[in-house]
């Protein structure tokens, strides 16, 4: 009796110690990333958080609490204009690069002579450096020597001011017109339209190349089924690529968003956030670099990263209706 008493206390034992080693064993795997993950993650938020809470200066620092967060979200601030900007940037670029790259993916998924080289060359303006294609797209936009306006003079039309432009495009389009607008009507400016542009130019291989990977892993069953049903290309491709792409189509909207909203490289080098490009990460590097305002900086970086988090949860709140998996 004594023996088969203490036998499943042994075997229990046993389990418990393999149970103890195998996690421990975790735990030492896990070590060097989560050693990294607390150095260059968790240290640097939680440090730029202690100096958002300070005017942070060389020299006396002074205890500020939330006076910085205060001052950063009071009426007149700065940082409103900013991150209307930034929005506005979001919103002229994601819907376009996601467009375009959709339309190409479907046409370069398709059996076509040369698609393997179409792919490599729409992909290689993402791999060049942002700030060496930045500055040469601010050489071709420029007023006095700029290809686009050449081209613009050619063709008889009047050369325009691109990133020296301030006014709104549909203001400008008006006055061409000679109507007159409100200045609520006066859309972006055209400097913020160029930078746009040159996103567009940039990203839409990339997101080309993420739904090309989405549309190969769409069954070919399904579209030979969809055929043999009598279904049109279009009807493939509202009821099939369109839904069982909504994964991936979720995943490069919500990469570009964030990724819009935090854009900093290309701004600076072609407007400095000047003519209305003065974006939130354009604000944040002035006030940092500029004014020497480290505290105040960080609390608006602190801000900026809310709002990303924000419009992140209203990205998922709005796919989880929307997304089949």
């Amino acid at each position: 009796m004594q023996v088969g008493s203490r036998a499943p206390f042994h075997v229990h034992s046993q389990r418990q110690k393999a149970q103890a080693r195998e996690a421990l064993l975790g735990y030492i795997l896990l070590a060097p990333a989560l050693l990294l993950f607390l150095a260059f993650t968790v240290f640097p938020i939680g440090f730029g958080l202690y100096i958002s809470l300070h005017n942070w200066r060389l020299g006396p620092r002074e205890f500020l609490g939330l006076g910085n967060y205060i001052r950063a979200l009071s009426f007149g601030s700065e940082f409103w204009p900013s991150l209307g900007a930034t929005l506005t940037y979001s919103l002229l670029a994601v819907p376009i690069q996601i467009s375009i790259a959709l339309t190409l993916a479907y046409l370069l998924f398709q059996k076509i002579r040369g698609r393997a080289l179409f792919r490599v060359v729409m992909f290689l303006p993402w791999v060049t450096s942002t700030v060496a294609t930045a500055a040469v797209w601010a050489r071709l936009y420029s007023p006095d020597i700029g290809l686009l306006n050449s081209l613009l003079k050619s063709l008889g039309l009047s050369p325009l001011r691109w990133l020296l432009e301030d006014k709104g495009v549909f203001t400008l389009i008006a006055t061409g017109l000679g109507i007159s607008l409100p200045d609520w009507l006066r859309g972006p400016s055209l400097a913020m339209v160029s930078v746009v542009i040159y996103t567009t130019w940039v990203f839409v291989g990339y997101n080309m190349t993420l739904f090309l990977a989405g549309l190969g892993n769409i069954p070919s069953e399904m579209y030979e089924a969809a055929r043999i049903d009598g279904a049109n290309g279009w009807q493939v491709f509202r009821y099939i690529t369109l839904p069982l792409l909504s994964p991936t189509t979720f995943f490069v909207v919500l990469i570009t968003v964030i990724g819009t909203m935090k854009a900093f490289n290309h701004i600076w080098v072609m407007t400095q956030g000047d003519n209305g490009t003065l974006t939130a990460s354009i604000l944040i590097y002035r006030q940092f670099y500029e004014f020497q305002r480290a505290g105040y900086a960080s609390a608006l970086a602190l801000l900026l990263s809310l709002a990303i988090l924000l419009v992140t949860i209203v990205q998922n709140r709005v796919a989880a209706e929307r997304v089949n998996y």
